[in-house]
């Protein structure tokens, strides 16, 4: 491809999809050592949405696929590759992108899963992006979904309270047949070495499942808050003032973070002087989703009206890894 011009690469269609089932936090009272006003001042979030039993993350990656495809007016078949950004798959393998294959007939489109954390999507969409630049494939879904109450310790009061389920889902394609969401910029950063942060300590081939690992309740996830917070809002203030220094604060409609904690995000907004009315939250309907907050969030505003013709649009996220990065987007 070495001289090739590069193709502008933009969105076709959006989706999104949480379960029926809400966990409020007057639920959680009567699970744990909480109240409804502890949630609220260190979280923002009133409620969460969570699978039923007999459900997994695949079954939420499907239906968010099938909505994006609808608004692209796109025929499974059409696709040319599935990427999903998921750190909680049905299976350690084979992939969520194999079973969302199958699920929608997508038979003509290879796939895989991105296991990037909270910033999983933007790791999808930014490996989706180069694959259409690059002439290789012309439709690409990306999807970000995550199945957290399953790995939820709900005995635990500091992350029960934060987590819930739900999908989010992006059909790129060449810009001459999307015409809208073109991706200007996309970058990705990591800054490994201390999982313990944020991380899922049992199941995998460092501590494989064990009588002991299941009795240290080992099976499900840990974090260190306050390093967690520190860390959050460090990148994601870095990450949001790269992009006002090089467009301006003016040129930035509307910045999509991931949907972490409100407290990160007014802390955001307050140390780079931003108008809150143009960063979208909306963790209070459905806590903090992983990989699916991002285009979740991004769906819910194309359909409410909060993302226009012309608007440039931010999407951020960090998350466990510690693995970060942004999208900028032109409608």
């Amino acid at each position: 491809m070495s001289g090739t011009a590069l193709k502008r690469v933009g969105i076709l269609g959006v989706g999104s999809y949480v379960p029926t089932r809400r966990l409020t936090n007057q639920d959680l009272e009567a699970m744990v050592d909480t109240t409804d006003e502890w949630i609220r001042q260190r979280t923002g979030i009133l409620e969460r949405r969570i699978l039923e039993p007999g459900e997994a993350c695949s079954d939420l990656a499907i239906r968010a696929a099938r909505a994006a495809l609808e608004d692209a007016k796109l025929d499974a078949k059409e696709l040319d590759l599935i990427v999903v950004g998921t750190v909680t798959g049905d299976h350690a393998f084979p992939a969520t992108a194999s079973l969302v294959q199958a699920a929608i007939g997508a038979w003509n489109a290879a796939g895989f899963d991105v296991g990037a954390a909270c910033p999983g999507f933007i790791y999808a969409t930014s490996i989706g992006t180069q694959f259409i630049a690059t002439g290789r494939y012309r439709r690409v879904l990306c999807i970000g979904a995550e199945a957290l109450s399953r790995v939820t310790d709900f005995k635990d009061r500091s992350t029960c309270v934060i987590f819930g389920d739900g999908g989010g889902a992006v059909v790129l394609a060449p810009l001459e047949d999307a015409k809208r969401g073109e991706i200007v910029e996309v970058s990705l950063a990591m800054r490994g070495g201390n999982p313990q942060l944020l991380w899922l300590p049992a199941g995998g081939s460092r501590t494989p499942a064990s009588h002991e690992s299941v009795e240290n309740r080992q099976h499900f996830l840990r974090m260190a808050g306050r390093e967690v917070y520190r860390v959050a809002v460090e990148t994601m203030v870095g990450m949001v003032r790269d992009a006002v220094q090089k467009y301006g604060k003016d040129e930035i409609a509307l910045v999509i973070p991931h949907q972490m904690n409100r407290r990160i995000l007014e802390s955001i907004i307050e140390r780079l002087s931003l108008d809150p009315s143009r960063v979208l939250i909306n963790i209070e309907r459905y806590g903090n989703t992983s990989a699916a907050s991002i285009p979740l969030a991004l769906d819910v505003a194309c359909k409410d009206g909060r993302v226009k013709p012309g608007d440039t649009v931010m999407l951020e996220g960090v998350g466990g890894g510690f693995t970060w990065g942004a999208v900028l987007l032109d409608f």
